[in-house]
């Protein structure tokens, strides 16, 4: 059994800044990707960053120089650092993280999901 537990989700101002988190637990051998999705209301889920065990980092086109995702491998854990928030950004944000348990099975979970808000 493997969790992600979200956090960092909330109300901002245009402009602003947030940092979310994410961290998986449980029964694992190896995480290979961690990322962040997102959905707005009426819209499909669409990917908004998404890092390789190596360090390899993929960005949506209208995230890029605004959004930066990083890892700490020690604690199984992606952020993503939010930055020139703009109204459009709004939606439910959900981590997403791949890889295998020590049986070898390969995993791919979701958290829950982590509310962000960006209005005047």
């Amino acid at each position: 059994q493997v969790q992600l537990v979200e956090s960092g989700g909330d109300s901002v101002q245009p402009g602003g800044s947030l940092r979310l988190s994410c961290a998986t637990s449980g029964s694992i051998f190896r995480i290979s990707d961690m990322g962040w999705y997102r959905q707005a209301p009426g819209k499909q889920r669409e990917l908004v960053a998404v890092i390789t065990s190596g360090g390899s980092r993929k960005y949506a086109d209208s995230v890029k120089g605004r959004f930066t995702l990083f890892r700490d491998n020690t604690k199984n854990t992606v952020y993503l650092q939010m930055n020139s928030l703009k109204p459009e950004d709004t939606a439910v944000y959900y981590c997403n993280s791949k890889g295998r348990d020590p049986a070898g099975q390969s995993f791919d979970y979701w958290g829950q999901g982590t509310q962000v808000t960006v209005s005047s």
